[in-house]
């Protein structure tokens, strides 16, 4: 009951300013389907936050929550994309987005729980969250890369959204990996290798891919910047996968490696599934260039 309390007052406060984001939201784009979802979630979530705390279960809240927040989020995302990003809104609306979909993470340590992220919010949600964040990341930093003057002027912004999107999307890979199998029969073998390899689903495929191209854009556009001359705020830092006094190296080597696997993975257990391999390998081409 003390867990569900603090659950329920730690909620109620996000539920109001994402209903008012929702009327926003559907007042501008109308009856969207994840709009919907997420608007019949938030009733749900008020009317389970009036219950009795001794009934209600804190996990199976926070789980909804995080639901509703990726419905909603999705739809904010979409926007994103079908106006390319606007230059003078876009890195404002990422920002927001990216603290939204961190926001579940929060919540469950601010609940007093006691317990793993994952015994609360389950695998899927938690690579969900990762693998949204880590994917609006690169398709931002995927439009920006184009405009040569933001560019210029943004190179170490820019490089804090590959740093992020990379930490993202590693993290992502790492819920479920490595797998133990040993206990588990199988009759299709090769399933067993990918799940083995860490290969769950098409996303985690994605993700390698996703990583070596933000890594490449680092490397391309970042990487005649003297190392150890990018600051940041210590609360990013915690965000960072790459050093930042070895940003050309860390780079390479965390590209290299993703895509190294992307393409056996690709050109082996799963040939023939249609998976292109042909910019991966100029890639590694790329950071070959780059080994000492």
């Amino acid at each position: 009951a003390a867990m569900a309390g603090a659950a329920v007052v730690a909620l109620r406060q996000r539920l109001a300013g994402l209903g008012r984001r929702l009327e926003r939201l559907r007042g501008a784009g109308g009856e969207d389907a994840f709009l919907v979802k997420g608007a019949i979630s938030l009733e749900k979530l008020k009317d389970l936050c009036k219950e009795d705390k001794e009934t209600v279960n804190p996990s199976n809240l926070l789980q909804l929550y995080t639901q509703m927040v990726l419905d909603i989020t999705y739809f904010e995302e979409n926007q994103l994309v079908d106006e390319d990003f606007p230059e003078d809104s876009s890195l404002q609306r990422v920002k927001e987005l990216i603290s939204i979909l961190s926001e579940p993470e929060v919540l469950v340590k601010e609940s007093n729980m006691h317990q793993d992220l994952i015994s609360v919010l389950g695998t899927e949600l938690l690579e969900c969250l990762s693998w949204r964040r880590g994917a609006l990341l690169y398709m931002y930093c995927h439009t920006v890369k184009e405009r040569g003057c933001w560019l210029t002027e943004n190179t170490d912004l820019f490089k804090k959204c590959l740093n992020d999107g990379i930490h993202y999307l590693l993290k992502m890979l790492r819920f479920r990996y490595p797998t133990q199998l040993n206990d588990v029969s199988f009759q299709d073998t090769d399933t067993a290798r990918l799940l083995s390899e860490g290969i769950f689903s098409d996303t985690h495929v994605l993700a390698m891919m996703y990583i070596g191209e933000m890594c490449y854009w680092g490397l391309k556009h970042c990487g005649e910047e003297k190392p150890g001359t990018h600051e940041m705020d210590s609360e990013s830092n915690t965000e960072l996968y790459c050093s930042l006094h070895s940003a050309v190296l860390d780079f390479r080597e965390v590209g290299e490696k993703m895509l190294m696997k992307y393409v056996a993975v690709c050109e082996g257990l799963l040939k023939g599934q249609d998976w292109n391999t042909a910019n991966a390998k100029l890639i590694l081409d790329y950071f070959k260039t780059f080994q000492s």
